[in-house]
This record gives C-alpha cells, sequence and structure tokens, in this order.
C-alpha cells in the first residue's frame, strides 16, 4: 500500500488532530512526505470528512508549528543540540557548515528557500535558531510566506482530486515538478542578489581607496 493511500486511512480515522501531528513529527525531519501529508489531508476533506478550508488552517498550523519547534530548539540549547542523536543525523558537522556559508551569502532568504527544500528543511530551521542572528519574528516571517505557496497547493490539489486518483497522481507529479522549477528559479534570484551586493560592496571599497589616496 503507498504512502498516500495509508495516510488517507490513517487521516480519515482521527481528522484534524491526525494532520496536524504527521506535519508536526514531519518537522522533525521524520521521513514522511510532507507534500503526501498535505494531500492526503485534503483528500479526506474531498470525500467529505472534513471541511476544505479548515484542512487548509491545520495544514499551515501543522507545518508552521513543526518548522517553530526546530528553531526554538536550535536557539534555546545552542551548540550543545548537536549532541543529541536525532539532531546529529539530521545536521552534520558537513552540513551544519555548508548551511552557514548558505546564510551568510544569501541571508534570511535562505529561510524562504528551505520551505521547498525537504532534505535541507530541519538542518536549516536549526541552524538558523542556534546561531541566534535570526530573530524569531522574521523566521516565521520568512517560513509562513513560503508555506503560504505551498500548503494551499497541496490542501486543494488533493480537495479536488479526492475521487480522481489517476489525475490526482498526474498533477501531484506536475506540482512536484513546478516547484522544484520555483525553487530553481529562487536560487538564480538569491544568486543574483549576491552577486550585486557582493559588486555593489566591491565598488563601494574601491571608492573609499581612491579617496584616501587623495
Amino acid at each position: 500500500m503507498d504512502i498516500l493511500q495509508v495516510l488517507i486511512d490513517f487521516f480519515t480515522g482521527y481528522g484534524y488532530f491526525a494532520v496536524f501531528f504527521v506535519l508536526l513529527i514531519c518537522g522533525f525531519g521524520v521521513p514522511i512526505p510532507e507534500d503526501i501529508t498535505l494531500v492526503a489531508g485534503g483528500v479526506i476533506s474531498g470525500l467529505g470528512y472534513t471541511n476544505e478550508h479548515v484542512m487548509f488552517a491545520v495544514g499551515m498550523a501543522g507545518v508552521l508549528a513543526g518548522d517553530a519547534i526546530m528553531f526554538t530548539i536550535g536557539r534555546v540549547y545552542g551548540k550543545s543540540v548537536l549532541k543529541l542523536r536525532f539532531v546529529a543525523r539530521t545536521l552534520t558537522p558537513e552540513r551544519f557548515v555548508a548551511v552557514q556559508e548558505k546564510f551568510e551569502k544569501y541571508g534570511v532568504w535562505v529561510l524562504f528557500v528551505a520551505r521547498f527544500l525537504p532534505g535541507l528543511r530541519s538542518p536549516i530551521f536549526l541552524t538558523a535558531g542556534l546561531t541566534r542572528k535570526v530573530p524569531f519574528w522574521r523566521f516565521l516571517l520568512m517560513d509562513g510566506l513560503a508555506a503560504l505557496i505551498s500548503v494551499p497547493i497541496w490542501v486543494y490539489l488533493g480537495y479536488f482530486g479526492a475521487t480522481n486518483r489517476d489525475w490526482l497522481l498526474t498533477w501531484v507529479h506536475r506540482g512536484q515538478t513546478g516547484l522544484l522549477a520555483l525553487i530553481g528559479i529562487a536560487a538564480a534570484t538569491l544568486l543574483g542578489y549576491w552577486w550585486i551586493k557582493r559588486r555593489r560592496k566591491a565598488h563601494a571599497s574601491e571608492l573609499r581607496r581612491a579617496a584616501g589616496r587623495e
């Protein structure tokens, strides 16, 4: 039985609470696809077990709560969190260094892109809290803006495709491809922004040196 059907069966029995719970543990890096979880929540709404708009709200609450907990764990425990077993599996020393470099280059926009990167989402949010350079409100803002794109796509896709599984699976695949394209565009935009910012700093530095020689 595929993961989508397993989640549909589970959610049918336990409703909103089950959807919120699974999304919450997704935030801890548990290998359950967040997109499929949201689609399954939409499917049970399409089948009449829940309301699709309430499901959207539950989906937003679940993903943001899971992400916020990871951020807070990093914020409260600092580098000692790296010694925890479940964190060590998610945030290796090499990945920690790589994420720090991304923050140095792209700033808080890394948090926006992270929502679309399942394997890197938890390490990025942990690192954001751990470094204590990002205020919680800014973290929640960037993560929330990204969630407002991904969550409704998956929930309402599941809702409209609840009675047509072939159509649903086709559009889930297309949606995943589309989000990957969005990630590519966002990454290119961030790279361009970083390059322009770097050029401006270099130009300003040259002007200061020139002024100092005069």
